[in-house]
């Protein structure tokens, strides 16, 4: 885990690998516990039996957004950020899904500090990451994840 202390620090990774988190199995049970949390209980997602029969996959599949949502666990492996006022989402840029996350896979974020930008004391942090899939080529979902990081004054 890389351990952040200020906009200096940050700057000085701009263009690195940044890392790599654990490995996290998405089970039918987290995909089921999503479905209730999001009110989309769409069959692909909660229906194994039919899924089996009528799914392209033969299974269940994560939602889309399941797999975005786990970005801020990933992220907390792989980066600490101390001396801060707060932390805010700030935006997602050039998402994109790039194959599905069958029921019983793996994932973990691959993250890249894109860019960074010193907006008057704040700083804007993009962040190229990729959620991959153990085993596959492609990744679930990669993008750019903007946040904004208030660090305290030293």
């Amino acid at each position: 885990m890389i351990e952040i202390n200020s906009y200096e620090e940050l700057a000085a990774q701009l263009g690195k690998e940044l890392g790599a988190s654990e490995w996290l199995q998405v089970d039918q049970e987290r995909i089921n516990q999503f479905a209730d949390a999001t009110l989309d209980h769409q069959w692909i997602h909660v229906d194994p039996e039919r899924a089996r029969v009528e799914s392209p996959y033969k299974s269940t599949i994560a939602h889309g957004y399941l797999t975005l949502s786990l970005l801020p666990h990933f992220w907390n492996e792989i980066i600490q950020v101390n001396n801060l006022k707060m932390q805010v989402n700030y935006g997602m840029d050039q998402m994109r899904f790039g194959q599905p996350v069958i029921t019983g896979s793996r994932l973990r974020l691959v993250a890249t500090l894109h860019d960074i930008a010193d907006l008057r004391g704040i700083c804007k942090a993009g962040i190229a990451f990729k959620i991959e899939i153990e085993g596959q080529r492609k990744p679930a979902l990669e993008g750019i994840a903007t946040f904004l990081y208030y660090f305290n004054k030293v």
